[in-house]
């Protein structure tokens, strides 16, 4: 029979390239349905490894894409919100979750393929709803991701009676090695695990390769799906590059041990077994291996080898830990870092409901900042320390920066797809960003007034220093409540900020008239009169922010 190799080229290239973007498209829609809800199951759902595991494996079954929780996992632990351990679980699990794909595949719903494209296409196209919109994009690219396995696989068909490729499967089933090295190669090109496989069972399905000649091409896929994570990595944290080590030592392991079993023979006995087992299991299903189409065995295969290598590895998840601990030791800048960027990544930049979130933390964390700068510029001009002055100025080119960091954030996320909720979110950051850096300011000219006092030699009297106080004492309450309000998005604290406002610009109103007076009655001179005055209009300005902030929560223009 006349092989037509462009035909098989064509086919190929246009079906792995129809089923990656379906692939894609699917689990883009899925990310973006669960939002920031996916980065709170992960952070709520990995308190010990094991509930990692099933936190991993649930994430991933429902984004159907294990390269997205790690990726995903990854930020989480440079942003210091996962720490290793916990991000072993859930790399583990994640393992365990992308087998759903190889399932999916072997139930042969290719027949079915245009129906469902046709079906999400209509959804996508016509929903006037943005949650119905999502899960017509992930039912279209489902059936885009069948349609293109269909092409591949008409295709693939002749490279059954094709010598050079008999004689790469059998130079496979001779040499292992081979087919792992030959996974783990295509995994890296196509940056994704569940389309080796895919290829691996239609190929199987053809009748171009055999279990056995799958088998080793499958634990290399296992190796090569690491590389995201391990690229993910690059310019991470310390924390974050051990748990893409950690994910490439797990599944290096994982194969070492599960090919030895292979070439034993015990590995297919041992997937056999279970799978008869399993089968039995489900009701009114009297199955087994045999009845199974070749597929599906891949499939089983796949989920054996996931799940049997979490069994192994989780009681050594702290010896995993120890190991990339020593490989990847702690640096000096890292334990220097204090008050670089902690929460935002640009990893977190393809789900911008989590990137949103993420910054909304930092954002808040500036906030603190600056109400730590706001106590230590009082602290300092009750004490003159020098020690709070080098703070006041770490505060300050800390704030400045993290105001810089944050907006070129925002605007790289609001480059995406953004829902009107999402760019809501992103314009109330962005104008918060702004006020935090002005309270910033304000602190700073405290700083510069205490420095102005301590030249000349200026004093209270009892009367100005009691109203002094008071003052301070308002706008520290309102600085607290301010942050607390839009954290929370808590109306009731965000009215108290609106109404202890107005009580500080009346106060601010009195004092001014106290102090003219105690200049008429010569009780002050005027640089005690101007230090005061500049104290009560930075505070004042202090609280006008607060209550712009408040004005976000309470949706006002």
């Amino acid at each position: 029979m006349d092989i037509s190799y462009r035909d098989v080229l064509f086919s190929f290239i246009g079906g792995l390239g129809l089923f990656l973007f379906g692939l894609r498209f699917m689990s883009d829609a899925l990310q973006a349905v669960a939002g920031d809800r996916m980065r709170t199951i992960l952070e709520q759902g990995t308190r010990n490894p094991i509930r990692g595991v099933f936190t991993g494996a649930m994430v991933t079954a429902l984004i159907q894409s294990s390269s997205a929780t790690t990726v995903l996992t990854v930020g989480l632990v440079n942003a210091q919100l996962l720490n290793l351990r916990q991000a072993i679980g859930v790399i583990m699990g994640a393992n365990i979750g992308t087998t759903l794909t190889a399932y999916l595949i072997g139930f042969n719903l290719k027949e079915y393929a245009l129906p469902i494209l046709g079906t999400g296409a209509l959804i996508f196209l016509f929903s006037k709803n943005k949650k119905s919109q999502l899960i017509g994009k992930a039912v279209l690219g489902f059936g885009v991701l069948f349609f293109g396995l269909t092409i591949m696989g008409q295709g693939m068909k002749p490279l059954k009676d094709l010598p050079l490729f008999i004689n790469l499967m059998t130079s496979i089933e001779g040499n292992s090695l081979i087919g792992v090295i030959i996974g783990m190669g295509f995994t890296f090109i196509v940056q994704s695990s569940s389309a080796t496989i895919g290829v691996l069972q239609e190929l199987a399905y053809q009748g171009a390769v055999s279990f056995n000649q799958a088998m080793p091409i499958l634990f290399g896929d296992n190796i090569g799906t690491t590389v995201t994570a391990l690229l993910a990595s690059i310019g991470a944290s310390v924390a974050a590059r051990r748990a893409a080590l950690t994910h490439f030592l797990f599944n290096v392991t994982g194969t070492v041990i599960f090919l030895a079993l292979f070439w034993a023979g015990l590995f297919e006995k041992i997937v056999i077994a279970l799978t008869n087992s399993l089968f039995i299991l489900l009701p009114g299903f009297a199955g087994s291996w045999e009845t199974l189409n070749i597929k599906l065995q891949i499939a089983q295969a796949h989920a054996a080898f996931n799940v049997s290598n979490t069994l192994v590895h989780l009681p050594l998840v702290a010896v995993l830990a120890y190991v990339v601990t020593k490989v990847i030791p702690d640096s000096k800048e890292e334990q220097e870092k204090g008050f670089k960027i902690q929460y935002i990544d640009k990893r977190f930049l393809n789900n911008p409901s989590v990137a949103l979130s993420q910054a909304t933390r930092e954002t808040m964390r500036m906030g603190q900042l600056a109400r730590e700068a706001f106590t230590n510029s009082i602290e300092y001009f009750n004490s003159r320390e020098e020690s709070r002055y080098q703070r006041s100025v770490v505060l300050e080119d800390t704030i400045d920066n993290l105001e810089r960091e944050i907006t070129d954030y925002i605007v790289l996320a609001s480059e995406r797809s953004l829902s009107v909720e999402d760019s809501h979110h992103a314009y109330i950051i962005l104008q918060s960003l702004n006020d935090i850096e002005r309270i910033g300011d304000h602190c700073e000219n405290i700083i510069e007034q205490a420095d102005y006092a301590g030249k000349h030699n200026v004093s209270f009297s009892g009367e100005a220093r009691t109203e002094l106080d008071n003052m301070i004492e308002i706008t520290d309450e309102t600085l607290r409540m301010a942050f607390e309000a839009i954290e929370k998005e808590d109306v009731a604290l965000a009215k108290q900020v609106v109404e202890n406002e107005i009580i500080i610009d009346k106060l601010q109103a009195d004092y001014r008239r106290a102090h003219i007076r105690r200049l008429n009655e010569r009780v002050c001179n005027g640089n005690n009169g101007a230090v005061f005055l500049d104290l009560l209009a930075n505070l004042e300005r202090i609280s006008d922010h607060c209550r712009n902030i408040a004005g976000y929560v309470l949706d006002e223009d």
